[in-house]
């Protein structure tokens, strides 16, 4: 019987020791995942706040560098305007203005730089003929697309100077009297003194200029010229001189396209108009 007693008592003790280790561990994990969600609401919190000042972060940046753009394209465009003006300041005023008894070319003119012709775009005939130095790339293309086309083109005039001008006047009031007004400028209102005109011919005028509008080489003009930055001077109608098919002015590739475009002629433009395509002269 004491046996017994002994072991009931024992039996109840460790049972009620199993259940409070039990309450204990139970305990011990609702704290835990207490402590675990309190972690994760404050790391939730500190990831809200982190994105935020991320999100107005990456705005500051942003406005940062649109600033940043705008200042880079205030120092293009101030660079453009500083290369603009130093191309204008290095480009001569008198190329595209409007002569032919409107603007006096004086005496003492003389294109900035001209290169002679090669003979062999030079009227057999010819003495040398020059032309401005910065132009002749494109009427050495003209020139040379013309003779790839088959078409027989060559310079019969390039630069004059005023004297040489009012020689040609000269000589020709002497053979036509007043009548020479119609086809001839007086020295300082002719193209010719700027050194971006040129009188063309054909081998089937022998260097002649008459008959010239007849030919297959004023026809290549018509379609071609403007191409390369040449516009015809004095076309028929015109209010200046007689209908000139052999002479052809120099003006740029921009201008010249944009009078084909408009179908309109250079002495129809105003010369406020025109300077404005004085920058790209060369272009």
């Amino acid at each position: 019987m004491n046996w017994e007693r002994v072991l009931i008592p024992a039996g109840v003790v460790v049972v009620a020791g199993a259940g409070f280790v039990g309450y204990q561990a139970f305990h011990t994990v609702r704290q835990y995942r207490a402590d675990a969600e309190s972690t994760i609401a404050q790391l939730s919190e500190d990831l809200a706040r982190a994105t935020e000042e991320n999100q107005t972060l990456t705005q500051a940046l942003h406005e940062e560098q649109d600033k940043m753009q705008a200042f880079e394209d205030q120092i293009e465009d101030i660079t453009g305007t500083v290369g603009i003006l130093d191309r204008l300041q290095k480009t001569d005023k008198e190329l595209l203005q409007k002569y032919s008894k409107t603007f006096f070319l004086n005496e003492h003119y003389r294109p900035s730089a001209l290169t002679e012709i090669p003979p062999e775009y030079r009227s057999p005939a010819d003495d040398d003929e020059y032309f401005h130095k910065e132009g002749w790339p494109f009427l050495e293309d003209l020139l040379d697309e013309a003779d790839g086309d088959g078409v027989s083109l060559l310079v019969a005039s390039g630069y004059r100077s005023f004297d040489e001008q009012k020689n040609v006047k000269s000589q020709y009031t002497v053979t036509y009297g007043t009548a020479a007004n119609q086809f001839s400028a007086d020295q300082g209102y002719s193209e010719h003194q700027l050194g971006t005109a040129v009188d063309f011919t054909t081998e089937s005028l022998n260097g002649g200029l008459d008959g010239f509008g007849k030919t297959e080489a004023y026809a290549w003009l018509q379609k071609n010229a403007y191409k390369y930055g040449f516009i015809i001077s004095y076309p028929e109608e015109n209010t200046y001189y007689q209908f000139e098919p052999w002479h052809w002015r120099f003006v740029g590739v921009e201008l010249a396209k944009d009078l084909h475009k408009h179908e309109e002629y250079f002495y129809d433009l105003d010369q406020r108009e025109i300077d404005e395509y004085l920058v790209n002269l060369f272009e």
